[in-house]
Order: structure tokens, then sequence, then C-alpha cells
């Protein structure tokens, strides 16, 4: 009887440092993964144009010219990979520096030095997360609708490119218009694992969200020291 095996999930390490790079590799493959690694952005190209990953491990500072940020905002960008998740690596650790890595198009941040574990912990948590077709309903509310087996967004029936997370997050705050959810809500409810993974997370998707929408997206409210509602009775 033959047996099909799932394929392995395939993780690209972007890090100019070969003892961090190695040792990431040595983790990612004892714990089931398909790791590759490139130590510059012009490497990183080339693994990517090859064969697309799940996921990228990817360092702020790298070599060439082309830093993290730059990668991510290029890779966010184009229509091939701007749904790969991206984990940034660095030794910044100031709040800004975690902020504008997600802005540049980040879905997580760790900081130099790490634990083993706690990366291996965020990897796992950010694939299980980036899979909305584990919903399977359509909702609507006023002219804003969400296919989610389709996984497709429209607004006044013109299609809107959205990211995974952000298609999480829209799916339930259509599931529930006119509510205010806290940050903390929204990571529970969403993200679900989320011991990793900061309040001002949500903040970076809000925006990428409301950006992603267009004319939609003054249809989420901030709601002063509470959190975020989806209104339906906004006008968008």
């Amino acid at each position: 009887m033959n047996v099909t095996h799932a394929p392995k999930p395939r993780v690209l390490v972007v890090e100019d440092q070969h003892d961090i790079a190695e040792l990431i590799l040595i983790h990612l493959r004892h714990e089931g993964f398909e790791a590759v690694a490139a130590e510059n952005g012009v490497a990183a190209q080339r693994e990517l144009d090859a064969v697309l990953p799940d996921l990228v491990l990817l360092d702020w500072m790298l070599p060439g010219g082309q830093s993290g940020l730059d990668l991510a905002r290029k890779w966010r960008a184009a229509s091939r990979t701007k749904n790969i998740p991206i984990i940034l690596l660095t030794a910044r650790g100031e709040e800004a520096d975690k902020i504008a890595g997600l802005d540049s198009g980040g879905d997580d941040y760790i900081t130099k030095p790490f634990s083993p574990a706690e990366l291996m912990a965020r990897i796992r948590a950010l694939l299980r997360r980036r899979a909305p077709e584990q919903i399977a309903d359509t909702v609507t509310v006023g002219e804003l609708s969400l296919d989610a087996a389709a996984l497709r967004v429209c607004f006044r029936s013109r299609k809107l490119p959205v990211g995974p997370t952000e298609f999480r997050l829209l799916h339930y705050l259509l599931k529930h218009p006119d509510r205010i959810h806290s940050r903390t809500a929204l990571l529970d409810k969403v993200w679900g694992d989320h011991i990793f993974i900061e309040e001002r997370t949500v903040d970076v998707h809000i925006k990428r969200l409301r950006a992603s929408l267009q004319e939609a997206g003054i249809m989420i409210e901030t709601v002063r020291g509470a959190g975020y509602r989806l209104s339906s009775k906004q006008d968008a």
C-alpha cells in the first residue's frame, strides 16, 4: 500500500550571519520543516523565484544594499509573493523599530537573541493562522462582502486584494458588526494563540486592512481607549 505524506512546510531563512542561519536551519529541520537559507537579497529573490516558501524568516540588516525591510516591501507589492508570511529577525528592540518592521509588511517580529523554542512557536502560530480556508461562509455588511470559500472580498461588486491575516480579521469584524472589540479580544478571536503577539500588532493590521478596503476602509472605526468597530451604518 502506498502512503502519501503531506509535504513539509518550506521556510526560507534570509540571514547573513552563517552561525545563526545554521542554528535556525538545524532546529527547523528537526521540527519537520524543509528549510533553505539565503545570505542576501539577491540570493533570497533567487530562492523565491524558484520555489515559493510557506514562510520567510527575514533578517533586518543584510549586505548588498537591500535591507530586510526593503525586501519585505518589495514582496508585499508583488502579486506572486504578497501573501507569504514574514517574520523579521533583528537586534533592534525599540517599539518604533517593531512598528516600522510590521509596517513594511512583516507579520511578526522577533528580537535577537531569541530562543529556538520561541522561534519555532512563532512559526507554527503564523502558519496556523494564515489559512482562511478554515472558515467557509459568506458574510455581508452593507455593500462589503466576504466569501471565505472563494477567498474573495468585494465592495460594490469590485474585488479587493486582502492579505491572509487581514482576511481573518475582516471576517471576524463582519460577523460581529457595530460591536466594540478591544485589541486583546481581537488577538484572542483572530490570532488565537497570541502568547507571543503584542497588542500593537492589531493596530498595524487594522491600518493594512483599511488600506486594502480602499473606500470601504472608513467602515472600520477606531473607538478611543476601547478598540475597533466595524460600522454597518457608515456610508462608505
